[in-house]
């Protein structure tokens, strides 16, 4: 097992006094930045730059930083979700750890999407079938991991097909 203990530590951002939602930090005691390649190649839309021995990832709308001695994740509704989530993020680390003989490691950076790349290959109609207000909405939410592609019905008619081919192009070089 790779991480034992950690410290949590759980505020509000200092930018937003008042605010509903929490952060969390795990500080570690164990310096994990060897699993972090392994991470890489396991968890989809990772972004890792080795150089810096950090990694970042979304999951379920919540922003997750893996540095050497620290996890930390935003977005996080109450200190029990935030010891769920870390819990959750320690479980993962560990059994990525346990099988990095079965896993490749992956040094390689990604670019993460970017709303603005993903907003020109909608359709642009804002015609509000996926469940959002605009299609520029609907871009962001995807690219944070909140929305699937095919939401977008019109994207998946022909009248759409190089824009939709474009498009998963574009979401599969990111993952």
């Amino acid at each position: 097992m790779l991480i034992e203990n950690y410290d949590l530590e759980v505020t509000t951002p200092p930018c937003d006094p008042g605010v509903e939602r929490f952060n969390a930090i795990a500080r570690l005691v164990v310096d994990i930045s060897q699993v972090l390649p392994y991470l890489n190649a396991t968890w989809k839309g990772a972004i890792y730059d080795h150089s810096a021995h950090i990694l970042t990832w979304r999951m379920g709308g919540r922003a997750v930083t893996v540095q050497p001695y620290e996890i930390a994740v935003s977005r996080l509704e109450d200190r029990q979700e935030a010891t769920q989530v870390i819990e959750r993020l320690v479980g993962m680390i560990n059994r990525t750890w346990e099988r990095r003989d079965e896993i490749e490691p992956n040094y390689q950076k990604r670019e993460r999407l970017k709303a603005l790349d993903v907003y020109k290959l909608l359709p642009g109609t804002n015609c509000k079938a996926c469940g959002q207000p605009t299609c520029f909405v609907f871009a962001n939410k995807l690219t944070a991991g909140e929305v699937e592609v095919e939401q977008c019905t019109p994207l998946f008619t022909e009248t759409y097909q190089e824009k939709r081919e474009q498009l998963l192009a574009l979401i599969q070089a990111a993952a």
